[in-house]
């Protein structure tokens, strides 16, 4: 049952309050903690319409909790809940960051274990856990190659970045003072050798490469990518966003990468979307980590201590350490899973999307024929002919009980819907999926125009999404009353 919900703003009245301050009869806050700036006039509600308002507004939501949730590049899988406890252990969830080393030995010896389990999966020689998520993790990588370059004399200017990369691959460039050139991708889908090559020289700092791509598809030619990139003196950044795809089954240091950053929060068992938190941890080479950032975790004998001593570090990047919590969750994860249950995960996610893939192929357009990876990638271009395009697809998905994938990107693909079923879901559920997917493939061709009215089955039917994004009301005013005649 959808229940009718207002703004909470629209809930309670004058005086009524869920909360009993201390020593005060009348349950009015004292005159000194009361506002009188714009942020006054909060809502005035009891502790049951709190809880309920919050409850209801819960259960409109879709998540990984709820249903399949297939957004590609994202990975919104299911994380254990298990993992969620540990984090709250008192010993991680209270630990104050000020506290000294000596009252923090099991924390830190938490810290170098993941470090060294990222070195594993990764095939390179050191680890920060720092960034606060993957595009920190993206700045830090690229501030890392600048302070390379300079320590030789020599900065450099521009990084070439793949068509089929990430999107915040560019961001992080620029922010670093770079200016960005683009690499196309050939027919396959796939980043080439010889491309990379003709672009490549002397004021090239680094190819930031996403792989897998965002198409889904393994660039097959990175050994060869990396040999030109180095040919010129750059360096290679490998997006690890994508690491689900790769994990026990192949290593970013054999195919060439000097720098990378991982997404734990996809990855390594955070549940993933909401903006937060996250964690974006940099793997380098060994030749990078004079650069890396402080305080470092340095073992002294049984001790592990920070150590700021770092003269070519390129400084703070974040306050304190990371976000412990993620750290805890992802440890958890490396420790449950283990060398074979990593290697599964990869193996299990890979036939999911290539599953997906040969039953939908059929019924949507494949704009790349290779094989998939962790995700593939469909369009709209059997849909468009009838009038249906990618937007109507994942609102008609709401009927059905399906949160949508990806759409519009990767930006390569006109009409893109990028499918990430992750390791975690069982065949049954593709199954129910898919044949979601294949009906409404089959209402565009019968009956379109219920598909481009869609959804029908919401609280809310479909909104003016370009109006909300383009003039959001971020505050709320009551209303104002009529005036009497």
């Amino acid at each position: 049952m959808l229940l009718d919900e207002p703004l909470i703003f629209e809930r309670g009245s004058t005086g009524r309050s869920g909360w009993q301050v201390p020593g005060d009869d009348d349950c009015d806050l004292p005159s000194a903690l009361c506002r009188d700036d714009a942020l006054a006039g909060f809502p005035e509600v009891g502790e049951l319409e709190v809880l309920r308002h919050f409850v209801r507004l819960s259960q409109w939501n879709y998540s990984a909790a709820t249903t399949f949730y297939p957004l590609g590049s994202c990975t919104m899988k299911y994380n254990p809940a298990v993992n969620e406890e540990l984090a709250r252990l008192p010993g991680f969830a209270q630990l104050h960051p000020l506290v000294p080393s000596a009252l923090a030995q099991g924390a830190l010896a938490l810290c170098e274990t993941l470090e060294r389990a990222l070195m594993a999966v990764s095939g390179l020689d050191a680890v920060t856990l720092q960034p606060a998520a993957g595009a920190q993790g993206e700045l830090l990588g690229m501030l890392l190659v600048r302070a390379y370059h300079g320590d030789r004399g020599n900065v450099r200017r521009r990084v070439l970045i793949p068509a089929s990369a990430h999107g915040t691959n560019p961001a992080s460039s620029a922010l670093c003072g770079y200016e960005v050139g683009e690499v196309p991708v050939g027919p396959r889908g796939i980043l080439e050798a010889r491309a990379v090559a003709a672009l490549m020289d002397d004021d090239v700092a680094a190819l930031m490469v996403t792989n897998p791509n965002t198409l889904g598809l393994f660039e097959e030619e990175i050994e060869a990518i990396a040999a030109a990139v180095h040919a010129r003196g750059g360096l290679l950044y490998m997006d690890g966003a994508n690491m689900n795809a790769l994990l026990g089954v192949a290593k970013a240091g054999d195919m060439g990468v000097d720098v990378m950053q991982f997404n734990l929060h996809k990855t390594f068992s955070t549940p993933h979307g909401g903006g937060g938190p996250g964690a974006g941890p940099v793997a380098v080479r060994e030749y990078l980590r004079d650069y890396l950032p402080v305080p470092r975790l340095a073992r002294h004998g049984d001790r592990l201590e920070w150590d700021e001593s770092a003269p070519k570090s390129v400084g703070r990047v974040r306050s304190f350490f990371g976000n412990f919590g993620v750290l805890v969750r992802a440890l958890a994860y490396f420790e449950r899973q283990g060398g074979p249950g990593l290697e599964e995960t990869t193996r299990l996610a890979i036939l999911n999307a290539n599953y997906l893939r040969a039953r939908l192929q059929e019924a949507y357009d494949l704009p790349f024929d290779g094989p998939s990876m962790h995700e593939c990638v469909l369009s709209d271009r059997t849909l468009t002919p009838h009038g249906v395009q990618t937007l109507d697809l994942a609102k008609r998905l709401l009927d059905y009980g399906f949160y949508a994938p990806t759409i519009y990107f990767p930006l390569v693909v006109r009409g893109a819907l990028m499918i990430e079923p992750t390791e975690t879901e069982s065949k049954a559920t593709l199954d129910e999926f898919a044949a979601a997917m294949l009906a409404i493939a089959e209402e565009a061709r019968t009956d379109a125009d219920i598909v481009r009215t869609a959804p029908h089955r919401t609280k809310l039917t479909r909104l003016d999404e370009t109006r909300a994004a383009r003039r959001p009301v971020l505050r709320w005013r009551p209303p104002v009353p009529p005036v009497a005649p």
